[in-house]
């Protein structure tokens, strides 16, 4: 994907979060769009292309927080990966939890990969950077359809 333009679909309703996750995309090598819905309903009718995201584009990787409210990430991650049309995206789970039944059931229900969120800005921007690198620099990804 180097030098490609990459979509990205930020799942976050902590505003403090977003802002971080900008900062730590502003390095990027690559031209990253990142959208942002602050709940599991929004993601979801963004994926669908529903009213008010009829426009919306494909992501190339969904960032998911698990504290998300009217319908939280584990129950997102589950319709997600129910649904043909969205089943091969890839999907990051970002959050703060770090209970052991969480992520097991994340991975249980088609995550990627978990990734707890660190604390403190310069950490938090290491980890963006880094799944930045993997997810577009290292992985091969499928072609968007």
């Amino acid at each position: 994907m180097k030098g490609k333009e990459v979509d990205i679909l930020l799942v976050e309703d902590d505003p403090g979060d977003v802002e971080l996750t900008r900062e730590g995309l502003k390095t990027a090598k690559m031209l990253i769009n990142l959208n942002v819905v602050d709940d599991g309903i929004k993601a979801l009718k963004y994926l669908r292309k529903e009213a008010p995201y009829a426009g919306a584009v494909r992501p190339d990787l969904i960032l998911l927080d698990l504290n998300l409210p009217r319908k939280d990430g584990r129950e997102t991650l589950k319709e997600i990966r129910a649904d043909e049309n969205f089943k091969g995206i890839p999907v990051v789970v970002l959050t703060t939890s770090e209970a052991d039944t969480d992520i097991a059931k994340c991975y249980d229900l088609g995550a990627n990969c978990y990734i707890t969120k660190p604390v403190g800005f310069e950490a938090f921007t290491r980890v963006v950077k880094a799944l930045e690198d993997f997810w577009f620099t290292v992985v091969k990804m499928p072609p968007r359809s």
